[in-house]
């Protein structure tokens, strides 16, 4: 076994890699560039080697720099995480020149399986059903649309070398492939220093179904069950879970058997996963290999209860695996939120900053359910611009889907982010949602089911009552706090004038009697219903958790003036609680209404201007490209809302600009 390997990656999959390796008495290594010099996963390292500057082509993805790490260091082998240089061949093969152990599949897996097209050819010559699609070189926008035209539309266009969502544009008629060629093909060379693209049938309705392999340096391997990773945004997964809700055993089995098939055919010998399109009549296709370990594989270990970080270490170390096929059980079921540094309001665009407020919810057994919580960040740490934008993977297990839904609700409830714009809201939503809990899944979800996009909604029923009740505890222990500092505790007599309140609450008005009792609070409403609520929130904690009746709840509080503002189960809204006099008042104050600003396009996140695509005084149509602004290896286009004139641009190619920065000006 090795006694030292280093991690060639960063965030939270380095701070994972670790724990295992600290667990199983193996020593650490960090690489860091000049961004995440005070990073966790460098504190969390016994040694770390900085490597370069924030961008990662000068520095994570730069092989000689790691390997320069690991003969400075002593380390024996390398994990590297996923993305970066996880799947690029000449990287194992670099390590194995220098004498270094690559913790991965072999450099022969990683071109026959890791390129997306080549994958696609051995699968076919395996007899593994696959894809309509054109494998070969597109030379140019005219020919990926002649291609197009041939396969027949909707079709995605997709990075060779690609993954996690960079590179993959769909396309319903020609007049959108040659941006979607030229849009993928730009992603693909910034990101993955390859930027060939092949082109396929987009499956209608389809859902994405991955089986987990591992394999070892001796010819055996299995599958650890298929994970369910439809939930996603532009071609970026969202929330996975494990099992699939769509699988029976018979369809588990095939699936699962023809990745072995595969697997096995080009000698593969570690962790990686084999990812299928699936029809809703549990139909399937080979999709692609991913061949490295997943964003989401800690579903996969919380109902197999299999450590992959350990497994991959111990078959480079050239053990054999320690479980055949017939070990492998699945038991209950888990399900991962991935927490985004990016406002889903404003159709998911990253968001970066300081995190003022880091405060997960506590990991381990919480009744019947798992929390985890895998992470890379902390309070005071800043997200850039330079990386994914993900903050953390939370992960729920319980021993049914519906138990472990509710765990995942609870534990987004208790989640408390802030200083950037983070996903939670949308996140708590999809967890209320029926579809969701049904279980009834696409690739299309998102957007057949917020086609406007997402807002948190206003609180109704009982998330309402629940929202009002925590209102009136809290306001009920701020006075408590001001009547102690002013010294009027001393004073009884005010207990007796607060007891009736009025909370107002996204517009709605709820008169509420507040009565102490005993340690807790009883909530009385006007007719006559009354909650009983009882927590240990301290005014300043960013989430209260409590009871109210007989659930336990947790919702996210930030302060107002004169007020709080709530999160709960994906609704959010204001709430003031006054005395009955002081809401006859606030009644009669007016709203005050914000003044837009039309004429002005503003950068949406702060980002990269790739191009500019219009010039002063040039006529723009409704729906025209007009920007492409780069962040977080993404590029999003920014279209014209109207029919307008370009009177004056501001920015410039190759600009940084910060969220809301002026772009251009319309006449």
């Amino acid at each position: 076994m090795f006694d030292k390997i280093l991690i060639a990656n960063r965030g939270e999959i380095a701070c994972r890699v670790i724990k295992t390796a600290r667990r199983m008495g193996i020593r650490t290594v960090a690489v860091y560039s000049d961004a995440d010099r005070d990073a966790v996963h460098v504190a969390m390292a016994d040694e770390a080697v900085h490597i370069g500057p924030a961008s990662a082509s000068e520095s994570y993805l730069v092989i000689e720099k790691i390997v320069e790490a690991c003969k400075k260091t002593g380390a024996q082998a390398v994990h590297p995480g996923y993305g970066f240089l996880s799947e690029r061949e000449a990287f194992p093969k670099a390590l194995e020149a220098a004498g270094i152990v690559f913790i991965g599949p072999n450099p022969g897996a990683i071109a026959a399986m890791g390129d997306k097209i080549e994958s696609k050819k051995a699968a076919a010559a395996a007899e593994v059903s696959t894809v309509p699609g054109f494998l070969g070189v597109i030379e140019s926008p005219e020919h990926a649309r002649t291609i197009a035209d041939e396969i027949g539309y909707p079709v995605m266009i997709k990075a060779s070398a690609g993954g996690g969502g960079k590179g993959m544009r769909i396309a319903f008629s020609g007049e959108e492939v040659a941006e979607g060629f030229a849009r993928a093909k730009s992603e693909a060379a910034s990101s993955f220093g390859d930027d060939r693209v092949f082109i396929e049938k987009f499956i209608t309705d389809p859902r994405h179904i991955e089986i987990q392999l591992i394999g070892d340096k001796h010819g055996n391997v299995v599958y650890l069950g298929e994970r369910e990773c439809s939930i996603q945004r532009r071609n970026q997964k969202v929330i996975e879970e494990a099992p699939s809700p769509l699988l029976d055993k018979k369809t588990r089995r095939k699936m699962g058997e023809q990745a072995v098939a595969l697997a096995k055919a080009v000698n593969y010998d570690s962790a990686g996963t084999v990812e299928f399109v699936a029809g809703q009549d549990k139909s399937f296709y080979f999709l692609e290999m991913n061949t490295r370990l997943q964003v989401e594989h800690p579903v996969t270990e919380m109902i197999t209860g299999l450590d992959l970080v350990e497994l991959m270490i111990r078959v480079a170390a050239g053990e054999k695996l320690p479980i055949t096929q017939d070990d492998v059980k699945l038991n209950g079921w888990a399900v991962e939120s991935r927490v985004y540094a990016e406002d889903p309001t404003r159709n998911f665009l990253p968001s970066i900053g300081r995190l003022t407020t880091y405060r997960p919810p506590e990991e381990g057994q919480q009744g019947k359910a798992i929390v985890r919580n895998d992470t890379g960040v902390e309070e005071g740490g800043e997200i850039a611009i330079h990386y994914d934008p993900m903050i953390a993977k939370l992960v729920t297990w319980a021993p049914t889907r519906g138990e472990a839904i509710s765990a995942q609700a609870e534990a987004l409830d208790a989640f408390a982010i802030d200083g950037i714009r983070h996903n939670i809201p949308f996140l708590s939503a999809l967890m209320a949602h029926p579809r969701w809990q049904e279980g009834c899944l696409s690739t299309g979800f998102i957007a057949e089911e917020f086609p406007d996009g997402f807002t948190a909604p206003e609180p109704a029923g009982p998330v309402a009552i629940r929202m009002m009740a925590a209102a009136a505890a809290i306001d009920h222990k701020l006075n408590q706090r001001k009547r102690g500092i002013s010294g009027q505790m001393r004073a009884p007599g005010l207990f007796a004038f607060e007891r009736d309140r009025v909370v107002i609450l996204a517009g709605q008005t709820f008169p509420v009697t507040v009565e102490t009792e005993g340690e807790d609070l009883l909530v009385t409403r006007e007719d006559g219903t009354a909650l009983t609520v009882a927590s240990v929130w301290r005014p300043g904690e960013p989430v209260w958790i409590g009871t109210i009746g007989s659930e336990r709840v947790a919702i996210q509080v930030r302060s107002l003036l004169n007020g709080v503002f709530l999160q709960h189960a994906g609704a959010a809204a204001e709430a003031r609680v006054y005395t009955r006099r002081e809401a006859e008042l606030a009644a009669l104050m007016p709203v005050k209404e914000q003044a837009g600003s039309g004429k002005q396009v503003l950068c949406p996140m702060p980002g990269l201007v790739k191009q500019i695509l219009v010039a002063e005084g040039q006529e723009v149509k409704n729906g025209e490209p007009i920007a492409i602004v780069e962040a977080m290896k993404m590029e999003n286009v920014l279209r014209a809302e109207r029919d307008a004139k370009v009177e004056k641009i501001h920015a410039k190619e190759g600009d940084s600009l910060a969220v809301d920065a002026v772009i251009l000006e319309f006449a």
